[in-house]
């Protein structure tokens, strides 16, 4: 490389990965997005001073946390709802409530990564938004350590030199961030999904129900326990019972509801429209979905329909 420009074009191909890092770090995707544009306008002023003792991709991502630091300092962790309050029913939702919501990530952010396909399965594990509702948990500079660790798999030296601090107060906080996310995680074997393709049937089943307003349908498909949030509304269902209560007042009739697949936080989801009167169908929220064996244990609508062009999902499907 001969300048900054140059750097810069090369430095591309990791856009994602940081996207990815600092999106585990802050819980929002467009804080994310804007701490690496943030983190190449740097890079590309202080190219001159870059003495290329690190490789760049740990350059950025040094650049990256930082930045990530500076900006929880000002800012508050972003929740769920079911990290709010305890659940309610139907009758208790209330309207969006002014709480800094934890927001999903869209897959397809890795596609144009060249990445050893093993190694991009274990990144998109570390993305499950249990996960990183988890992470926003733990004070940043634990936060900052347990990523840079255990999700980048940095030496301890390293991220001590990130950091500005000593290797014993790396070790230090990396035990405690791992003792606290332990506490708060559940455990992956409670999480699993299903192979294929009995993963997909069962999504395609959920679709295919969902979309007719079949109740008895998606009765069958939610485990007893399954959980249902819909941030920015603060009130969240716990229990087949209370989710179908939700549906029942909520998805009306067959036909008003149209769902396409997208992958969201290293799991499945469905981009949800609504289909009006004159035919058009127009983005309504985003689904993330928790399986378990051959069953979905939690759904996380967001309605957030500003963020479908993110997981590559037009706002409006025009009619055919």
């Amino acid at each position: 490389m001969t300048g900054p420009d140059e750097f810069l074009e090369a430095a591309e191909q990791y856009r994602g990965q940081l996207v990815a890092h600092c999106y585990r770090m802050l819980g929002s995707l467009h804080d994310a997005e804007d701490v690496v544009q943030e983190t190449y306008l740097r890079a590309w002023r202080a190219y001159d001073g870059f003495e290329h003792r690190s490789a760049v991709r740990t350059w950025l991502f040094r650049i990256a946390t930082r930045q990530c630091l500076n900006l929880v300092r000002h800012t508050s962790r972003r929740l769920v709802p079911s990290a709010v309050g305890a659940p309610g029913d139907v009758e208790d939702i209330d309207g969006p409530a002014d709480i800094p919501w934890l927001e999903p990530f869209p897959d397809l952010m890795f596609i144009s990564e060249p990445a050893d396909p093993g190694a991009t399965v274990a990144q998109r594990e570390t993305l499950r938004l249990a996960l990183v509702a988890a992470v926003q948990y733990l004070p940043p500079r634990q936060r900052a350590v347990l990523l840079l660790r255990d999700v980048l798999a940095w030496p301890a030296a390293e991220v001590a030199a990130a950091l500005d601090t000593s290797v014993a107060a790396v070790n230090s906080a990396l035990q405690r961030a791992r003792a606290e996310l332990a506490r708060i995680h559940p455990r992956a074997e409670d999480v699993g999904e299903p192979a294929e393709p009995e993963r997909r049937a069962l999504l395609d089943r959920y679709a295919e129900a969902f979309e007719r307003a079949d109740l008895a349908a998606l009765e069958e498909l939610f485990t007893a326990d399954v959980t249902w949030e819909m941030p920015p509304i603060a009130t969240w269902m716990a229990g087949r019972d209370a989710v179908l209560r939700l549906l029942k007042a909520k998805i009306g009739r067959s036909g008003t509801r149209r769902l396409l697949p997208v992958q969201a936080n290293g799991g499945p989801g469905f981009a949800m429209y609504t289909v009006g009167a004159d035919g058009v169908s127009r983005g309504y929220a985003l689904q993330a979905l928790t399986l378990r064996g051959d069953r979905i244990a939690g759904v996380m609508s967001f309605h957030s329909p500003q963020l479908f062009p993110a997981f590559g999902m037009p706002p409006v499907l025009e009619t055919a």
